[in-house]
Parts: C-alpha cells; structure tokens; sequence
C-alpha cells in the first residue's frame, strides 16, 4: 500500500474505532462460529493464543513459526492459531471481538496506529521475561515507532523505508573510464619527460610499459565510491559531467508524487512529535533548515525537469530495470523486482543502494518508515503467552521472514540474504517514524500538498508558514500564527541583481 492510501485508511480508523467503543455489543456475523471452529481444531488442555493479521502473504511464514513454537517443550500448554482477517475496518473489527470476549490475543497492525489501539484499550504494555534481551534484539527506530509516551505496546516486525537505488554498471564504466585516461594522462607526461632527457626510444618504452587500469578491481570499487552523491549538490554535478550511454533517459528520477519519497528532504528539518512521534509539544515544521531544503527539492525540478502528470513509483522502477536512469529513490521491494528481473533476462546491470543524499554538507536528510509490529491485545486473557509467541515471532524466528514473505524484518542482526536488502537496513536504522498522533492525522496530505505547490514554483517560506500555522491551530485549538523567517538573499542573486540594476541605469541614461 502506497502511504497516500495508508494514510487515508488511518484516517477513516480513528473513527471507526471510537464509534466501535460505543456500539461493542453487536455482534459480528459468523464471529462465534470462527472461535468454535478454531478451538475445536485445537482440542482441550491447550492455552490458546489468536493471531490476527490482515496479509496474506504472511500466511505460512506465521503458519511455520506458529508449528515450532508449538513444538517447543518449554511452550507444550500453549497452541498458537494464526487468523487472517479483512483489512476493512480491521482495528474496529478488533475491538468489537474484544469487548465480546472473543479476541485475538495478537494482531498485526502499523505503528503509526498504535495510539489509536492504546486509546481505545486494545494495546497493552509489553511484558519481556528477564532472560530475553529486548532492546537488543531491535534497533533503536523499532523501539521508537512501538512506544507511546514512554510504554513499549508492540514488538517491531517489519519495515519500510526508502533509499537511494543507483545503477552500479554505468558507475563502474564510468569509474574505469576515468582511470584509464588518468593513467594515459600520466603515460603521457612520463613519455614527454622521457623524450626531453634521455629521447624517443625511452618515451615509446614508457607508453608501451604502462598498463591498463581498468582491470584493477579495487581501484574500480574506490572510484565507484568515490563518484555515488552524497549531497544533492554531487547528484547535480555528477549529472552535469555524466557523459550518459545512449539509453540512459534521466540521471535521477524519482516519484515525486509521494511523500514517502520525498520526505527525506525535510525529514531532519522537521521535527513532528519527536523521536517516537507521540509528542503534540514537540512540532517544528516551519525553520530555516526546512526552508532550504525545500528550497533545493524546488531547484530539483528545474536541474531534472521531472513532469508529475507522467510520474508513478512502479514505471520509474521499470524504466530503471530497462537501464533509461541511473538513479531513483525505491523502496525495499525493489531488491526482490531487481533479483527476480535479473533471473529472468529482463535486468542486464548490477545495482547498489545507498542512504539518501543529503541537502548539502551541513544539512542532512532523513528517509521515513512504517513499522509493522505485532501488539499484545488489552484484553487478552493469556498475556505471558501472549508475549512470549510475540517476541519469537519477531526476532527468533525473523531470520525466515523474507525468504517467506518478502517483508524485511526489523530485528537487528538479520542476514536478509541480499546484500543490498542490509543498506535499506542501515537506512531504516536512522530514518524517522511516521508519527502516531491523532491531532496530526492529516499533516502528511498537507505536506504532500505543500511539496507539489513548491516543487511546481510557489515560495517554499510562504508554504511551510502556512502549513505549520494550519497544524498548530489543530494541535493548540485557536489561531496560531508563525514569526515569519527573513531568508539572507544568496550571493548569486545579489550578483543578478546588480547586474540587473546596472543594465537599468544604462537603458535610462541613453
């Protein structure tokens, strides 16, 4: 699901959830016969733990991990029955069941979520046993995006994310092709200061004697990293030096459409509730920081002339498998599209992910993630248990996850099998979690609306101004109005300036 569609999902579950605590009494068709149905299957004698989900790709991969944890002698009173259910009106269909007492003891949802649950009764502080290393077996981000105002409510399981997707071939040529003329380059000063000291024949044997470069596979690997951006500042100057092959359509392209893949502009500039997004006093939406960086987003558009009418995340991802870029902003499904290309003839290159460009060298960027986690329901009747399957199902058995099901686990020290699905990893480590606060439920379309408006040429400060006053308003419950910032005019357009006024006085003295 695109974050536009989720983000509009969210919205329509803050309702459903707090219509769903007043009219708990309605039963839900079919409800008791389900329950019925599964403990028949499970037999008597058995602690018996619901687990509800809504992606059926998850299917066997909750399936296996339920049949070994069930083998388990240490978990022999305990079965684990997994249950898929619709996404529609999911948390709502969780409540009902729960005041019913027919819940599920589990269920799957996105982080961002989680205050919603909480509120409404359906998330429980998670409960550890001493022996189990919890804030080891997940990275610190995890850990953020599953804790509301300082309680922990759920186990990270698995992640999105984006980061900088490049095409290592076209680096590779064009690091070798440099080497090579260096190394001419150098030849050919050697052979002149052969010939002034001691004639031809020394300076044709230094030309002949020189070897190529080209196959040295270190000197190759350095320059690559020496060539991929990390500002944008390097993505357009390497842009402006790229002596591109003939299909190449666009150096960098991305889906500038969405905010998942434009947030990272302004992800270390804004600030929305804090680390764990669950903070309405902690909101800095209109800074300089911001203001620059969206300011370079806007420069972006005239450097790369990107059309938003033509622009859609799956086509960019084609045209990058066709070799027409070099690079592109993608999310983790893109390492399983690339793989499953490349077996099928259909992606001829090597590819490489790195984190994010930054703005410049003193103003970085920060991607943003979804945390899919697994909550301990409020009104679950078997917690421990509960617990315990939570946890083995996020971390120890989280070294099968996507093998199974494509889905890249949140557990620190997971060999994904991909090396590149380990980069996407280290950029989920440090990006920001979609915040969870009701009263800013609707930022991110306004910021989607915001970057469309200054990416099509509206005043990035007047922009920014005007949504952080409309978020502060909603947060603060009366009219708020934002100091506005005075921008230092940059040396290049004083220069214009000047130029300008002089051009001026020239046609008004003639």
């Amino acid at each position: 699901m695109s974050l536009k569609n989720r983000l509009v999902a969210v919205g329509a579950i803050i309702l459903v959830v707090v219509l769903a605590a007043a009219a708990a009494i309605i039963k839900i068709p079919g409800q008791e016969q389900q329950q019925e149905g599964l403990l028949d299957k499970i037999g008597k004698g058995k602690e018996t733990v619901l687990v509800w989900y809504t992606d059926e790709a998850l299917t066997a991969y909750i399936s296996s991990a339920a049949v070994a944890f069930n083998d388990d002698p240490e978990n022999k009173d305990v079965r684990v029955i997994p249950v898929l259910e619709s996404g529609l009106e999911y948390l709502e269909n969780i409540n009902k069941a729960s005041v019913n007492g027919e819940c599920p003891d589990l269920y799957i949802i996105g982080h961002d979520s989680l205050e919603k649950a909480y509120l409404a009764g359906l998330a429980s502080e998670i409960e550890i046993p001493a022996e189990k290393a919890f804030t080891e077996a997940y990275p610190e981000v995890g850990l953020n995006a599953v804790t509301y105002h300082d309680k922990v409510l759920g186990y990270p399981f698995y992640f999105e994310t984006s980061a900088l997707l490049y095409n290592r071939t076209y680096l590779e040529d064009m690091a070798a092709a440099q080497l090579e003329a260096e190394a001419d380059e150098a030849a050919a000063l050697k052979a002149e200061q052969e010939l002034a000291e001691n004639g031809p024949e020394e300076a044709e044997g230094v030309i002949e004697e020189t070897e190529p470069v080209v196959d040295d596979r270190v000197a190759v690997e350095n320059r690559v990293s020496m060539l991929l951006p990390q500002t944008l500042s390097d993505m357009k100057e390497f842009a402006d030096t790229y002596d591109a092959p003939e299909q190449v359509e666009a150096v960098f392209k991305w889906d500038v459409t969405d905010i998942f893949y434009n947030y990272f502009f302004v992800g270390n500039a804004m600030v929305v509730g804090g680390e764990a997004g669950d903070n309405t006093a902690n909101i800095d939406i209109y800074n300089l920081n911001a203001i620059n960086s969206m300011k370079m987003y806007q420069n972006l558009n005239q450097f790369f002339a990107i059309d938003t009418g033509e622009v859609e995340y799956n086509e960019i991802l084609d045209d990058f498998i066709a070799g027409k870029l070099v690079f592109t902003v993608a999310t983790t499904d893109a390492v399983a599209k690339l793989e499953h290309a490349a077996e099928d003839g259909l992606f001829e290159y090597e590819y490489g992910v790195i984190r994010t460009p930054d703005i410049d060298e003193n103003t970085p960027t920060r991607s943003m993630s979804v945390t899919n986690c697994v909550v301990v329901n409020g009104y679950s009747r078997h917690q421990e248990a509960a617990n315990a399957f939570a946890y083995y199902l996020t971390h120890e058995a989280a070294g099968n996850l996507y093998a199974r099901t494509g889905k890249v686990a949140a557990a620190d020290g997971i060999d994904y099998g991909y090396e590149n699905l380990a980069k996407f990893a280290e950029e989920y480590a440090r990006s920001i979690p979609l915040p969870k606060m009701i009263e800013t439920s609707n930022f991110w379309v306004q910021l989607e609306i915001a970057f469309a408006q200054i990416w099509d040429g509206a005043n990035a400060n007047k922009q920014l101004k005007q949504l952080s006053e409309q978020i502060m308003t909603q947060i603060t419950g009366q009219p708020y109005t934002e100091v506005e910032i005075e921008e230092a005019v940059e040396e290049t357009q004083i220069e214009y300036l000047d130029e300008e006024t002089l051009r001026k006085e020239a046609l008004s003295e003639e």
